[in-house]
């Protein structure tokens, strides 16, 4: 009897650890449909879509001068950016590994099934979600921001479109705090961010007619921004007085560390590369490329960014929304300001094409090993898309960007993103330890220590800044005991299904090669 009732509770243990052999994961994208187009450039084209964005035009802000909730790193900035840099360097080099390994959509998630299980495969795809979503909302909120002050720089545009209502351009949270009329349809609140509901679905239907398209689109959008964000460097380098550098860290290690956590910020999606696997030709060669060479490329604009703003002006009149805009205002470059918008809207374009494309190829990845409704895996006949994972996700974001605070969805992504690579790091020491003769491509060197290393510098960083910042601090772990609980009422069982369905369809395939041999 204590047999038979520890049965049921042992494979019920066994199924929430159960791994997946990478080699699942190849014969399974073999036949998924996916068309491989992607080369080594363009995935260094969509690293610098990811990385140069949000962090450059809006957050390099936040991070010099500080918040409400956190102090600025002042001057020092430039230290926080090699911190992050160092500590993202480790986790490319774990992503490399695993990618050049096993080439397949899902990037962490996949990696996390491999090497720790079912159950914790599950949450890094939650956490995942949260990092892509949340972080497209954060961006599209900023992007709005841009297009208002691109209106201002045309005297002959109407008023209602230079300076619209705040209930027409915020989340609700924002707009009601700002003291705006919200205009109620049946006592309901109408108030939604409609600039940005614009350019998230404009992204969606470029992500539905295919991959290339969407890499061709990126380059044109990462020529404009890196073209301005170059004169940006080259003309501001003419006005730095060094006399704006001291003091240097006005907040000491503290503001360091915590222009660290807020430059993260600006490498939320980077992994996102590393979902572009099943889409890439030559992928044991052109990912780690990609990986390492966007990482390298965009961290050196973002010091050499840092350098410039903090030195052409004092450090208190730096702009929270527009830093870069308000700096060329600020020595008298006005006629800068609207290429500055027009670069801004462009890099946080790509940002948001690249956040859109994880999000989707991730819940992709979960829906192909059965944790969500088997719809959500089709493939579009004509663009070999996922058309119905596409749509879904848009809807879900869309209705997102009504509700959620840009610097709360900013702070929510980045915990997903550091998260995420604590896992992926750990998942090589893992797999290195289970599988030590598995081909590896690429191999990062120094193992076990430069995974370690990376560990121990993503987990200080979030562990300083669950300290400082309460209110994301409190919402993170709300949204890892959901994502729990949905995995038990749902995903368990669903995946469960499709093992059995899978079991039995392997011996049909058995039974008929048997009876074709008799």
């Amino acid at each position: 009897m204590q047999n038979s009732e520890q049965k049921p509770l042992s494979n019920f243990v066994s199924n929430l650890i159960r791994k997946k052999n990478p080699d699942e994961f190849l014969e399974q994208s073999a036949s998924g449909g996916l068309k491989k187009t992607l080369n080594a450039f363009d995935l260094i084209i969509l690293g610098i879509s990811a990385i140069i964005g949000a962090g450059i035009f809006v957050m390099i802000g936040s991070a010099v001068i500080g918040t409400a909730e956190r102090v600025g790193a002042g001057p020092a900035l430039v230290i926080s950016i090699f911190l992050v840099a160092v500590a993202c360097i480790f986790p490319a080099l774990c992503y490399a590994e695993f990618a050049s390994m096993i080439p397949v959509s899902g990037s962490a998630y996949i990696y996390t099934f491999a090497t720790m299980g079912e159950l914790p495969a599950w949450m890094m795809g939650w956490v995942l979600m949260l990092e892509y979503a949340i972080g497209t909302i954060a961006v599209a909120s900023s992007w709005t921001g841009y297009l208002v002050k691109f209106f201002q720089g045309f005297p002959i545009l109407p008023e209602c479109i230079k300076n619209p209502p705040e209930w027409l351009i915020n989340d609700y949270q924002t707009a009601a705090s700002a003291g705006a009329n919200i205009p109620h349809l049946f006592g309901i609140p109408l108030c939604f961010n409609l600039p940005a509901m614009f350019i998230i679905t404009v992204i969606a239907l470029i992500l539905l007619k295919g991959i290339q398209e969407s890499a061709n689109f990126a380059k044109i959008m990462v020529f404009v921004k890196v073209t301005i964000i170059a004169l940006f460097i080259l003309v501001g380098a003419f006005y730095i007085k060094p006399e704006n550098w001291t003091p240097f860290a006005p907040t000491g290690i503290k503001g360091i560390l915590m222009g660290a956590f807020a430059i993260f910020y600006a490498y939320i999606g980077f992994d996102a590369i590393s979902t572009a696997a099943e889409e890439t030709k030559n992928p044991q060669k052109n990912l780690p490329i990609g990986l390492i060479g966007s990482l390298v490329i965009c961290s050196l604009f973002y010091c050499l960014v840092t350098i410039v703003l903090t030195g052409m002006m004092p450090m208190s009149q730096i702009d929270l929304k527009a830093p870069i805009a308000t700096a060329m205002s600020f020595v008298g470059q006005d006629w800068f300001a609207g290429a500055i918008a027009i670069g801004a809207l462009a890099g946080l374009t790509s940002v948001l094409l690249v956040l859109q494309y994880g999000t989707t190829r991730i819940l992709y990845a979960m829906a192909r090993d059965g944790f969500l409704p088997p719809i959500m895996k089709k493939i579009h006949p004509k663009y070999n898309t996922p058309w119905v994972i596409t749509i879904l996700s848009t809807v879900l974001i869309l209705i997102g960007s009504l509700f959620i605070n840009m610097q709360v969805a900013a702070e929510l992504a980045i915990f997903g993103t550091f998260t995420s690579f604590v896992i992926v790091c750990a998942g090589i020491l893992i797999l290195r330890k289970t599988e030590p003769d598995r081909p590896r491509p690429f191999k990062v060197p120094c193992c076990p220590w430069f995974p370690i290393i990376g560990i121990i510098f993503c987990s200080g960083l979030m562990f300083v800044a669950l300290r400082e910042v309460k209110t994301s601090a409190m919402l993170f772990p709300l949204w890892i005991i959901l994502g729990i609980i949905i995995y038990f009422l749902y995903g368990y069982q669903s995946n469960r299904k499709q093992e059995s369905l899978k079991f039995e369809k392997t011996e049909e395939v058995l039974a008929t090669k048997i009876e074709e041999k008799i």
